[in-house]
């Protein structure tokens, strides 16, 4: 029976694959117990498949298209079959010799264990957009960890039973599990300069990662009652415009004040449509809440297995 499964989502990796699943290997062997040794191509343009189709043992989970490192991450995890499952980057520079350590402080009773590179081998303005985004979340999402982007953490399986991933959401992992209940903790390790490729890293990843905690922050606080937050919302304003709305015809037919040159019944009644709007928004939002179905955000084009 599995006991590790190791996930590692990987685009555009050629030469880093080989020495990185080189280093898993030896460090999981030592385990003594049963592992798996996953990873996903991401929709990969270089040879990354075929370099990864060389290793052994090993399984690689191969993705129709490029479909972001989250997405890949659950293709992993959902495809993993072991009772701890241990995730890192592709890219070289998690150090897969700091896998025991984080193991052992999973043993205290903890849920995860989050790496935290407290010694960061990445160029000034990565680290620099990383403190403002590390800000950003602690005002937002305060998931209580120093580093939300560092891929190395081990987890117990049961942490993603209802979980999915997408868009840049494997950063706010550490948040959604905190806010569900489960203990988290997290301990110094290595981070090594990339020496092979390019990272993929961007403007576009940064805005995407903003977007993602507000939609963190909204489904903490209305995953379950987006009525409320629409409702309320659409209360106001149909409480607003009406009372503008009457007041302004007290005013029409007792004291002949004139409106036909006056903008206010036009923001009274724009005001009590757009109220009558975020309610209906609201009652739309319970509704396919209540009837939503989760859905994977990538396709499996095939699997591959080598023992």
């Amino acid at each position: 029976m599995i006991f590790y499964s190791v996930v590692v989502p990987v685009l555009n990796e050629e030469k880093n694959v080989k020495s990185l699943h080189k280093e898993i290997l030896e460090v999981m062997r030592k385990l003594k117990k049963q592992f798996e040794i996953i990873f996903v191509n991401d929709g990969s343009t270089d040879n990354t498949l075929e370099e990864l189709k060389k290793l052994s043992p090993i399984k690689i989970i191969n993705l129709r298209k490029n479909s972001g490192q989250s997405a890949a991450l659950d293709a992993g995890i959902k495809n993993a079959k072991g009772k701890i499952i241990i995730t890192l980057d592709g890219d070289g520079q998690n150090d897969p010799k700091d896998i025991p350590r984080l193991l052992k402080k999973l043993q205290e009773g903890y849920d995860v264990v989050c790496g935290w590179r407290y010694r960061r081998k990445d160029p000034f303005s990565k680290r620099l957009i990383s403190q403002g985004a590390k800000l950003l979340r602690k005002f937002l999402v305060n998931d209580g960890i120093h580093d939300s982007g560092c891929t190395l953490r081990v987890y117990k399986r049961e942490c993603f039973r209802n979980l999915d991933l997408y868009g840049e959401m494997h950063r706010m992992i550490p948040a959604l599990l905190r806010w569900q209940g489960f203990s988290i903790t997290e301990i110094k390790v290595n981070h090594r300069p990339r020496k092979h490729g390019r990272t993929k890293y961007n403007w576009k990843r940064t805005i995407k990662g903003f977007l993602d905690m507000i939609d963190t922050w909204f489904w903490r606080k209305y995953q379950s009652r987006p009525l409320h937050l629409f409702g309320t919302l659409g209360l106001i304003l149909i409480l607003f415009s009406s009372s503008l709305l009457f007041y302004l015809a007290l005013k029409r037919l007792f004291y002949h004040y004139p409106l036909s040159n006056k903008i206010w019944p036009l923001v009274g009644a724009m005001g009590l449509l757009a109220g009558i709007q975020f309610l209906v928004f609201g009652l739309l939002a319970n509704l396919i809440l209540r009837n939503s179905q989760s859905k994977e955000f990538y396709s499996i084009k095939n699997i591959i297995e080598k023992k």
